[in-house]
């Protein structure tokens, strides 16, 4: 039956648990006013039998017996009782059985309260007896039936037997299908749960155009749609961040295998040519080691960086920090004069002030994201172009802001910038255009001192500004 039960929807059991409550409820009020309606009539009858005695006893006391005839159905009897003997005078309205009559009057004779009983009469049924004591050794016994009392009361259940299984009947039909109106938004939920369950998530930016409706249900219901959305929501943006994350994994093996192949192949290719040189022209040796040395130091740093972005990825970016009392303006200077010696044919101006700006940093990191900076404003634009640093202090961060007077980047490229492997212009050479994992490894570095870089600047120049916070996760003032 528990079973029964748990496979019936929920308003067909919340329909029954009202009708069940109903009828427990309509059970008490039946009880109440059935027995409500008994003791009042029992009374009415007590008090009509009371006065009807009243009269009757004045009868009896002066004609010795009662010459008034009572009620149709109604009997009297006067008994006169000596010695516990009881003699019934003649005549008397009184029904073959009169046994209950005769012993209320010997009880009477004994008392000096009026007596009210209720007796079984063979062949009559059920009355109520009154006794009452007309002189000494007298007694009137006066017996009203019951009969209308009970009628009354048994029409009385059967009137709220029907008229309550009607209520109920009535009741649960309609509370059924109010029930059902009002989980109808329930069920709209869990259809489209269903659906839910029946999308494929494995897809690729896979989306959830499932939604629950906005009918009304109700303000619980509301609250439950809302968070039911909510967190469809909540699973949508997951969905997204996934997918995203598994394009830009397959997307980040793809470029550092190719990355790592073109070294390798170099490698491979200067090998065997070293190999036939070695044997044939000892004089291309030396030029063929030096390739040799080249290829191997560029695939070396490649590694170098992945190595530094997977340990910062993997919430190690303490482990790669050597954190000491830097002076930033010195670092900035110095990574200046590197450039110079590299890119001669590049003009840059370095503005900064003129006493120490002391940072708790580490100088080597910070050298390699201003190396990293500077070396993309060499390497993307053309020969002769200015370029410029300043150093300077803002609200609670040192501000360092590399620009240069070249092309630019186009607005559609400068959300990806610092994405691994990126390239504006990918038809450009690797060897002039790097791995793309420069500025990468730059916000990685930048980020594990507690700050962030920022790209500005239109068509005409491009501007990165590095901000590291004068009190922060790396970067505490020295």
């Amino acid at each position: 039956m528990r079973w029964r039960a748990g496979r019936l929807r929920l308003g067909t059991r919340l329909a029954l648990g009202l009708g069940a409550l109903s009828l427990a409820v309509f059970a008490v009020v039946g009880t109440a006013l059935t027995a409500y309606m008994r003791d009042y009539l029992e009374q009415q009858l007590a008090t009509q039998l009371k006065l009807v005695q009243t009269v009757q006893a004045k009868d009896a006391a002066a004609h010795g017996t009662v010459e008034r005839k009572p009620y149709y159905g109604w009997y009297t009897a006067v008994y006169d009782v000596a010695d516990g003997e009881v003699r019934l005078r003649r005549p008397a309205d009184v029904p073959e059985d009169t046994r209950a009559f005769a012993a209320l009057a010997r009880t009477m004779a004994r008392s000096d309260t009026e007596l009210v009983r209720t007796a079984r009469i063979d062949g009559e049924g059920t009355y109520r007896l009154r006794g009452c004591e007309v002189r000494p050794g007298v007694v009137l016994v006066s017996a009203a039936p019951v009969t209308d009392v009970e009628e009354t009361v048994e029409r009385l259940i059967t009137v709220q037997v029907v008229v309550f299984a009607l209520a109920l009947a009535a009741l649960v039909a309609f509370g059924r299908r109010m029930l059902r109106r009002g989980l109808e938004p329930l069920s709209d939920m869990a259809r489209t749960a269903h659906g839910i369950a029946s999308h494929d998530l494995t897809e690729s930016a896979a989306r959830l155009p499932l939604r629950a409706d906005g009918r009304d249900g109700g303000r619980e219901v509301a609250e439950l749609r809302t968070a039911f959305n909510t967190m469809l929501e909540h699973i949508d943006d997951s969905l997204a961040v996934r997918a995203e994350a598994e394009q830009r994994l397959r997307r980040f093996v793809a470029d550092a295998s190719h990355e790592l192949r073109t070294p390798l192949m170099s490698v491979r290719g200067y090998a065997d040519l070293f190999r036939y040189a070695a044997a044939n022209a000892p004089g291309e040796r030396e030029r063929h080691l030096a390739r040799l040395r080249a290829e191997a130091a560029r695939m070396g740093a490649l590694l170098d960086d992945l190595l530094l972005l997977a340990r910062l990825d993997a919430a190690e970016a303490r482990a790669p920090l050597r954190a000491t009392r830097t002076d930033v303006v010195e670092l900035v200077r110095q990574a200046a004069d590197a450039f110079r010696a590299g890119h001669p044919d590049r003009p840059l101006t370095v503005l900064a002030g003129s006493g120490p700006l002391l940072l708790r940093l580490d100088p080597d990191r910070i050298r390699q994201v201003l190396d990293n900076l500077l070396t993309n404003a060499a390497v993307h634009t053309p020969p002769g172009t200015p370029v410029s640093v300043t150093v300077r202090t803002g609200p609670g961060a040192v501000l360092i802001r590399v620009a240069d007077e070249g092309p630019g980047i186009p607005e559609e490229h400068r959300e990806h910038v610092f994405d691994r492997f990126y390239r504006v212009d990918r038809a450009r050479s690797r060897d002039r255009g790097g791995s793309g994992l420069g500025l990468s490894v730059a916000r990685s570095l930048v980020g594990a001192h507690g700050g962030t870089v920022e790209l500005t600047g239109g068509p005409g120049g491009t501007v990165f500004t590095v901000r590291l916070p004068l009190g922060g996760r790396g970067a505490a003032p020295g």
